[in-house]
């Protein structure tokens, strides 16, 4: 029996039916509020609990013979930094360290690319020089802090852990969505008049899926392995999603400066009204002023692992946001 954690998220739905398919027996863990329609029909057990109710993790984990620790507070704004590190720190520890007292043999932890280093002009990898100090944002920060964390447990505890470091995985069953998914459905509906110069690492979720067990099946302890697919300008995404739903690119790049007061009222404004997450963000902004690609040579090398084009990832998840009525 394996268990998943972030099962109703994008990237865990995604594992969870990867190891389905191999013929793998999938528990998840849940709490009682979780949306659970990614998993809707899925031949799974479900497990209610929390990541920081360490009471609930020992008997999701009973039998477990293996752990995907996808679950994460993935937003680029909150309310509640304290929330989010705890999620992401306090979880990670806490699941790890219960798998460890269940005596669960192997572990994969999912972490991201957004705390490696950016190289200007070239390719992040696994080794790129990285500091907290570079981290920018409440996310990227809690990232980085659990990956410390999950590292020390590691080297001080033992724990069997290979780390995973996705990039922007796109594709099908994005179904809150995610900030990237959210780019894509404003951009496939027309309401995207404009850009920054920035670019991402856009990989097929199912490749990201993939890559995953291959970390359990033939990663080494310790080592950490970019899952990503292919470098693009923003520019070029933004063409490509014109082109699939026949509309024509946004043409006008706006400087990273002008952009940043737009978001600073964005984020007024959710603030005072209670809304969500706003469209634009100040710390997105800054993300943005350089183009975060990176290299899987790792991963394709120790795993085999073999992402796709980024243009079947971008196509899948156009459709799948279409046919599910995100697009207007």
């Amino acid at each position: 029996m394996i268990l998943v954690t972030g099962a109703s998220g994008f990237v865990g739905a995604a594992v969870v039916r990867a190891l389905l398919a191999r013929g793998d027996g999938v528990r998840v863990l849940m709490r009682p509020t979780s949306d659970r329609s990614n998993i809707e029909g899925l031949d799974v057990e479900v497990t209610e609990g929390d990541l920081l109710d360490p009471d609930s993790l020992l008997p999701a984990l009973a039998g477990c013979t293996g752990l995907y620790h996808v679950a994460a507070d993935y937003r680029l704004w909150t309310r509640h930094p304290e929330a989010m590190f705890r999620a992401n720190v306090d979880g990670s520890v806490a699941i790890i360290r219960a798998a460890m007292q269940t005596g669960v043999a192997r572990m994969v932890y999912t972490s991201s690319v957004a705390v490696l280093g950016i190289v200007p002009g070239g390719e992040g990898d696994e080794e790129t020089p990285v500091t907290y100090a570079d981290m920018i944002g409440v996310y990227k920060q809690s990232k980085y802090r659990a990956e410390e964390a999950v590292r020390r447990l590691i080297a001080d505890e033992g724990a069997p852990v290979v780390i995973v470091n996705p990039s922007t995985p796109v594709g099908p069953r994005d179904v809150k969505p995610t900030p990237t998914g959210r780019m894509i459905v404003e951009a496939a509906s027309g309401k995207m008049p404009a850009f920054v110069d920035t670019g991402l690492n856009v990989a097929h979720v199912d490749d990201v899926a993939a890559g995953h067990l291959l970390a359990f099946d033939k990663g080494r302890i310790g080592e950490r392995y970019v899952l990503g697919g292919e470098n693009m300008a923003l520019r070029d995404i933004l063409f490509e999603i014109a082109t699939l739903v026949g509309r024509k690119p946004p043409t006008v790049q706006l400087p990273h400066n002008l952009v940043l007061p737009i978001a600073a009222v964005a984020e007024l404004w959710t603030r005072v009204t209670g809304g969500n997450e706003p469209f634009a963000t100040i710390d997105g902004v800054r993300m943005a002023k350089k183009r975060m690609y990176f290299s899987s040579a790792k991963a394709k090398q120790e795993l085999s692992y073999a992402p796709r084009a980024a243009r079947g990832a971008i196509r899948d998840a156009v459709q799948w946001f279409q046919d599910n009525g995100y697009c207007t």
